[in-house]
């Protein structure tokens, strides 16, 4: 009973840091300290280093030799290398997802690029990213492939630089409008080519978006953007 309760405590934090982490509140270089984890969730140190394990294992953490663990941060390398995985990886959960997609789970991609769609009549790059993860969660669970899902949400959150968003790029929320409908088209038609070839050129001009602004001037002065698309 006392290990079950253990684990919960560490899942608790676990996800407490990984909600802080997406949202840019633990940005990337953010030293995160045993004994403040244990006081701020009123935990015994074994907890706390297990959270910080999980988080390490998930490559969302670095744990430094004499210096405890920091919020990781990707290089443009280990960045692109990711990408080609992830566009490939997308692109099956589409094609999975024309194939298998429930009817609850159509509708739900149904309103999620209705949301986008009034993000961007509204100009709000913030609304509509909620909206773009929600669009992007519905194809996951629409492949009905549950290791492939809970792979794409880990990449996810390794690529995701909490410093300023791609949507506040020129074009970019009207460009990722356009590429979100033609892969919801073919979804919603059964084309499992079409949605595999959509949501892959979809999340490698978003891609391509991100490298060219890191290449524009990323730089501690000048933090890279967020990895969204």
């Amino acid at each position: 009973m006392a290990t079950t309760s253990r684990v919960n405590l560490s899942d608790k934090i676990r996800e407490a840091l990984e909600d802080e982490i997406v949202s840019g509140k633990l940005y990337a270089g953010c030293r995160l300290d045993e004994q403040e984890l244990m006081e701020r969730f009123n935990v015994s140190r074994t907890p706390a280093r297990e959270a910080l394990q999980q988080l390490a294992t998930a490559g969302l953490v670095d744990i430094v030799p004499r210096h405890g663990a920091v919020v990781a941060t990707l290089s443009l390398t280990e960045y692109v290398a990711m990408l080609e995985m992830l566009t490939e990886l997308e692109g099956l959960a589409a094609r999975l997802s024309a194939r298998r997609m429930p009817a609850a789970l159509r509708k739900d991609l149904e309103a999620s690029i209705r949301a986008c769609e009034e993000a961007a009549a509204q100009d709000d790059p913030v609304a509509y990213e909620r909206a773009n993860r929600w669009f992007h969660e519905t194809v996951y669970d629409g492949s009905l492939n549950e290791v492939l899902a809970r792979q794409l949400r880990l990449m996810r959150l390794r690529m995701r630089h909490p410093q300023r968003s791609l949507f506040d790029r020129p074009n970019r929320v009207r460009n990722s409008m356009v590429e979100h409908r033609a892969i919801v088209q073919a979804i919603l038609n059964g084309d499992e080519d079409g949605a595999d070839r959509a949501m892959s050129m979809h999340i490698s001009s978003g891609g391509n978006v991100y490298v060219d602004a890191v290449a524009k001037g990323a730089s501690k002065k000048h933090p890279a953007p967020t990895a969204q698309f």
